[in-house]
């Protein structure tokens, strides 16, 4: 054990400790905040005591206890939604691997004792891998990539839900809006069917108007019964995604989307912007430099895969003589006779050609998602401007118009009643209008700073588990 070969061996690995990561106190939380922070302007929560979940359900409950605004809804989802938690979890589980993969390899102690006819021997070996200590300055660096990538997914899966959210919140406050219309509608054309009955019955009217007016109370119940069940399902995946239990389940939504603004966004460089700040890129493009750093480890070690060297103390007990001791050390490498490596390079390389496409690939894609959300977003608004500026003012001018004369007796209550049709459709236009514009501005802020799916649905990402090298060392 005091051989000059174990003691090189133990400072040797005593080296490498020196350079080890450890666990931060937030596990790799920070990061995670300050994007969702700079990007969304909101906080987030990884909940790991007690006291901690208090201070979360204190929050959503206030947050709650009013009327739900869009902002809201996003805050209580970040804190609140536990498949968010587990993605803090697995961010958590990735720095176990950064620790992992920088701590040097534990030398190998062994004992072998043989004895008969009176004579003994003891052999210890400490063993330790040569090769892994001398690459793991290069294989933490890469463990380090693969965990600021982790933070960034994190941060990803973060966006993904505030997306969601507001998507949910639009489509839930727009079918309540839907709702609350089309129960004043069927409202008259309730009275508007039974009067016609009355008119019938006196001969006043024919069975054609009576039949128009009772189909349209029909559809107009259909209607109603259909919006209402789209506005439960609404309502319902808002609260799923917000993570409420049954005591948060009787959240307050407005009865109706909020103005649309003043005027649209102008955004010139949205390209720009979008290749600078999407998170799916920044992650793609650590996978490529750790993928780089990678081959370049995997072509300075392609021909030797094993090195061991271990220090050897031996006592032997021979009964005819005075015990003595012997010292020396092993060493074990690999004789690249078959495997020259190649194999290994190969697959780095390709891997790396792989992500390197994809990249590429990504970066066209985010370019044209961009445009495209942009022209959504302006067209959106335009219809939606359009409905409110010249459309409703329009149909109320009609409305009044149609009033005074029907007091007047110089039209009668059908032409009236037709005029409401009408007017329900464009109000009913202008509802589903305004969601879209909701809707294309979340969609605009997804394509500029990430939190969408690519196309498909999937994350096109190239992930490896490990750098190759690693696979090779003992």
């Amino acid at each position: 054990m005091a051989h000059p070969f174990a003691r090189g061996l133990l400072a040797f690995a005593a080296l490498g400790l020196s350079g080890c990561a450890a666990f931060s106190p937030d596990s790799g939380m920070t990061t995670v905040a300050d994007l969702t922070r700079r990007t969304i302007n909101k906080d987030v929560a990884f909940v790991r005591t007690a006291e901690g979940a208090d201070v979360v359900n204190e929050g959503v409950r206030r947050l709650l206890s009013r009327t739900l605004s869009a902002d809201a809804a996003v805050q209580i989802a970040l804190l609140n939604n536990k498949g968010l938690q587990a993605a803090y979890n697995e961010l958590a589980l990735a720095e176990t691997d950064l620790v992992e993969q920088s701590l040097p390899p534990n030398p190998v102690f062994s004992v072998l004792r043989i004895s008969g006819n009176g004579a003994s021997e003891v052999e210890r070996q400490v063993v330790g891998d040569i090769l892994a200590l001398a690459t793991l300055p290069f294989r933490s660096e890469v463990a380090r990539d693969r965990f600021r990538q982790a933070q960034l997914r994190a941060a990803l899966a973060t966006l993904r839900l505030a997306t969601d959210v507001r998507r949910a919140y639009v489509r839930a406050v727009a079918a309540n809006e839907m709702v609350a219309l089309l129960t004043d509608a069927k409202s008259t054309a309730e009275s508007t069917a039974q009067l016609a009955v009355k008119l019938g019955e006196t001969g006043s009217i024919n069975k054609l108007d009576q039949a128009r007016e009772q189909v349209f109370y029909a559809e107009t119940t259909a209607d109603l019964a259909t919006a209402r069940q789209a506005a439960t399902s609404a309502r319902e995946r808002l609260a799923r995604l917000m993570g409420l239990w049954d005591d948060g389940l009787d959240f307050r939504l407005p009865n109706a989307l909020p103005p649309l603004p003043r005027r649209p966004l102008a955004l010139p460089s949205i390209e720009t912007d979008a290749v600078a700040h999407r998170i799916d890129l920044q992650i793609a493009r650590l996978e490529l430099t750790a993928l780089a750093k990678s081959l370049n480890l995997t072509e300075a070690t392609r021909f030797v895969t094993l090195l061991d060297l271990a220090g050897i103390s031996r006592r032997t007990q021979d009964p005819e003589g005075a015990p003595f001791r012997e010292r020396g050390f092993d060493v074990q490498f690999q004789i690249p006779i078959f495997d020259g490596g190649e194999v290994r390079v190969r697959q780095v390389t390709e891997t790396y050609n792989l992500a390197f496409n994809r990249l590429t690939e990504r970066a066209v894609n985010v370019r044209s998602e961009a445009r495209d959300a942009y022209r959504a977003y302006r067209s959106t608004y335009d219809i939606a401007s359009h409905y409110q500026r010249e459309i409703l003012p329009l149909r109320k001018i009609i409305t009044e118009e149609m009033q005074l004369r029907f007091s007047s007796m110089q039209v009668d209550i059908f032409a009236l009643l037709t005029e409401a049709r009408q007017r329900l459709a464009s109000l009913r236009g202008a509802i589903d209008a305004k969601q879209k514009f909701f809707l294309a501005q979340s969609e605009l802020q997804t394509a500029v700073n990430g939190g969408g799916l690519p196309a498909g649905g999937t994350d096109n990402s190239t992930t490896i588990a490990a750098a190759a090298p690693a696979d090779g060392v003992h």
